[in-house]
């Protein structure tokens, strides 16, 4: 990853993460697991957390949209899509409410925390 791309990155007030990520971290993530298991997790990690208010739940499109409450107002989506019986892909998208060109990172530490979570409760694949 270049000098740009960093500093770009850096100056920005979301945070996407897709199959052809630049930065290793923010690659989608694979679990060994079905779709309604990992679906189910992610719903429950948002709506467990106080700092989240779920506001919309499509398990037919394997969406869930929730407001960022605390510590910085955002909007995340996240998508989960089912590519194998038991191989099922979760991508976040975050977008951070502020005045200011940039987050100084927080969308991308939120994404981060999330595959966290989900990393603690179920199986990864790595698909390097």
């Amino acid at each position: 990853m270049t000098l740009r791309q960093k500093f770009k990155r850096f100056m920005s007030n979301h945070t996407e993460t897709s199959d052809e990520h630049p930065v290793s971290e923010l690659k989608s993530h694979y679990y060994k697991s079905t779709n309604t298991q990992v679906f189910q997790a992610v719903e429950t990690i948002l709506s467990r957390s106080d700092s989240y208010q779920v506001t919309s739940v499509s398990a037919e499109r394997g969406e869930i949209s929730a407001n960022i409450r605390l510590p910085k107002k955002a909007f995340l989506v996240a998508t989960v899509i089912s590519i194998r019986p038991f191989e099922t892909a979760v991508d976040f998208n975050v977008t951070t409410e502020t005045a200011l060109p940039t987050d100084f990172g927080y969308s991308q530490k939120t994404v981060l925390s999330l595959y966290d979570e989900l990393d603690k409760q179920l199986p990864r694949i790595d698909r390097s």
